[in-house]
C-alpha cells in the first residue's frame, strides 16, 4: 500500500477541533488541494455524513410510523422502493458524474465551465424523472402486482407507490443539486437543504398519516405526502442558492440553456454510474421478489433491516463521498499522489467505524428490529440478516472508499463491470439457489449477498492499487 503521499501534506497552524467543526458546519472557502489532507477530509467528511445521516433519516422515520400500520403497509413501502432503487440508481449514477466533473473544473479553477456543468445536469435530471412519473401516476397497481405484493397492497397501498413515483422528480433533483454542491466543495450546504428536508418530514409524517385536530389521517398516503413535500421544499432553497452563489460554484442566468458539450460530457460519465447502480439495484430487485415468494414478513423483515443499515452505515458513506470529492479535485490540480493518499487514509477510518458497527448488529441485532415492529417474525428475519451482515463490514469500508476513488476520478465504467460480475452473474442466481433450490428461504438470500459483496470488496481494493485511475481524464 502505498502511504508515502500523506507524509508530503503541508503543515498548518494547529486549530482546536470545536474551531474546525464550526468551519466544517457552516462551511469554508479553502483550497481542498492545498490544505492539511487530515483537514480537508475533516471539513469534507462531517457536513457529508451529517447531510447523509439526514437523508436517511427519512428512511428510519417513515418506516417506524409506517410500521404501526401493519406487515402489509411496510410491505408497499418496501415493494416501491424496489422501483426507487431505479431511479436512485440514475440519480446517483448521474450524482457521480456531475460530483466527478464539477469537483475537476473546480481543481482546475474553472468555475465557470462548473457552473455551466451544473445547469446541464439539472436539465438531464428533469428528462430523467419523467418516464418514472408517468409510470407512478397510471400504472402504481400493476406494478405492484408485478412485485407479488398481497391483495392489501395492491388496492390500498398503491396510493403511496403513487406519490412517491408521481412526485420523483424532487428525489432527482435532490440528489443531482447536492452533488453539484459536494463536488464544488460546499458540503456543508447539501448537508443544511437535508436538515430542512428533514425536520419539515419529521413533523409532517405523523401529522399525515394518523390526523390530528382538523387534519385528517391519510394512512400511508400520508407517508408519501409528507416525504414528496419536505424533499421539494428541500429543491427550491437549493435552487435559490445555487443562484445567489455558494462559497465554491454559482450558476449564472446566461447559462441557463442547452450547451452541448457540457451535456455530452456529464452524459458520457454519467452512463458508467447510471450502469452502475442500475445493476446494483435491479439486482435488489431481484432479491425482493424472491423474498416476497417467501412471505410479507421476509420483505417487511428485510425493509427494515435495510434501513437500519443505511442508517448506520452514513458515516462511512459521507466519508466516502469525501472521497470522491477529493480524487475529483486533486487530479483537476495535477497531484494524483495526493489524490491517493486521502483514499488510504478514508479508507482506514471508515474501516474502523464499520468494525465497531458490526458488534452491535451482531449482539444488538433484534434489539434494533423491535425499534420499528412487534412481530417476532418480522423481527427474526431483519435480525438474521444484521448478524450476517456484522461479519463482513470490516472489507465494506474499503470497497466503499476505493469505489467512489475510481467514480471520483470519472471512472465510472470499472465499478459496473466489477457490479456486473459480482451482482448479476454471482448474487442473483446464488440467492436463488439457496433460498428456493435448497430451500434455505430468506436466509439463502442474506448469505448470498455476504459472499457476493465480500468478494466485490476484496477485487475491487486490489485493482485500486494497480493506480490506473490515477491517468482518467474527463
Amino acid at each position: 500500500m502505498k502511504l508515502e503521499a500523506a507524509s508530503k501534506e503541508a503543515a498548518v497552524p494547529s486549530r482546536s477541533l470545536w474551531h474546525e467543526l464550526k468551519n466544517a458546519i457552516r462551511g469554508t472557502e479553502a483550497d481542498y488541494t492545498k490544505i492539511d489532507l487530515r483537514r480537508a477530509i475533516f471539513l469534507l467528511g462531517v457536513p457529508m455524513i451529517l447531510e447523509l445521516v439526514m437523508e436517511s433519516t427519512f428512511a428510519v422515520v417513515d418506516i417506524f410510523f409506517v410500521g404501526k400500520l401493519g406487515a402489509s403497509a411496510v410491505a408497499t413501502v418496501g415493494l416501491t422502493e424496489t422501483y426507487l432503487f431505479l431511479l436512485y440508481a440514475i440519480g446517483m449514477g448521474l450524482s457521480m458524474a456531475v460530483t466527478a466533473v464539477v469537483a475537476r473544473r473546480v481543481g482546475e479553477q474553472n468555475h465557470l465551465d462548473a457552473g455551466s456543468s451544473a445547469v446541464q445536469s439539472i436539465f438531464l435530471a428533469l428528462l430523467a424523472a419523467a418516464p418514472f412519473a408517468i409510470a407512478g401516476i397510471f400504472f402504481s397497481p400493476e406494478l405492484l402486482q408485478l412485485m407479488g405484493a398481497d391483495q392489501w397492497v395492491i388496492e390500498s397501498g398503491y396510493v403511496y407507490t403513487q406519490w412517491m413515483l408521481g412526485g420523483n422528480a424532487v428525489i432527482m433533483l435532490l440528489f443531482v443539486i447536492n452533488a453539484i454542491f459536494r463536488g464544488a466543495g460546499d458540503a456543508s450546504i447539501a448537508m443544511w437543504i437535508l436538515l430542512i428536508s428533514n425536520g419539515l418530514n419529521i413533523i409532517l409524517d405523523p401529522l399525515l398519516i394518523f390526523g390530528w385536530g382538523p387534519v385528517p389521517a391519510f394512512g400511508i398516503e400520508g407517508a408519501a405526502i409528507a416525504t414528496t413535500t419536505g424533499r421539494g421544499v428541500g429543491v427550491l432553497v437549493q435552487l435559490w442558492i445555487l443562484f445567489r452563489g455558494g462559497k465554491h460554484i454559482k450558476i449564472l442566468l446566461s447559462q441557463i440553456k442547452w450547451h452541448a458539450a457540457d451535456m455530452a460530457v456529464i452524459f458520457r460519465t454519467s452512463l458508467g454510474g447510471v450502469s452502475q447502480m442500475v445493476i446494483s439495484m435491479t439486482s435488489w430487485i431481484f432479491l425482493m421478489r424472491i423474498l416476497a415468494g417467501v412471505g410479507s414478513e421476509a420483505v417487511a423483515g428485510a425493509t427494515i433491516a435495510l434501513r437500519i443499515m443505511m442508517f448506520t452505515m452514513m458515516p462511512a458513506f459521507g466519508l466516502s463521498n469525501a472521497a470522491a470529492t477529493l480524487v475529483g479535485q486533486n487530479l483537476g490540480a495535477q497531484d494524483p499522489e495526493r489524490a491517493e493518499a486521502s483514499i488510504w487514509k478514508i479508507g482506514l477510518y471508515t474501516m474502523f467505524f464499520l468494525v465497531g458497527v458490526s458488534f452491535i448488529y451482531f449482539f444488538f441485532n433484534e434489539e434494533l428490529m423491535q425499534i420499528f415492529t412487534n412481530d417476532s417474525q418480522v423481527i427474526s428475519v431483519g435480525g438474521e440478516w444484521l448478524e450476517i451482515l456484522s461479519y463482513s463490514y470490516f472489507v465494506y469500508g474499503w470497497w466503499m472508499v476505493t469505489t467512489q476513488a475510481f467514480n471520483g476520478a470519472g471512472d465510472t465504467k470499472t465499478p459496473t463491470k466489477i457490479n456486473l460480475v459480482f451482482f448479476w452473474l454471482l448474487q442473483i442466481p446464488l440467492a436463488y439457489y439457496l433460498a428456493l433450490e435448497l430451500d434455505w428461504q430468506e436466509s439463502g438470500v442474506f448469505w448470498a449477498v455476504f459472499f457476493s459483496e465480500t468478494a466485490a470488496g476484496l477485487f475491487t481494493l486490489w485493482l485500486f492499487t494497480k493506480g490506473k485511475w490515477k491517468k482518467f481524464q474527463v
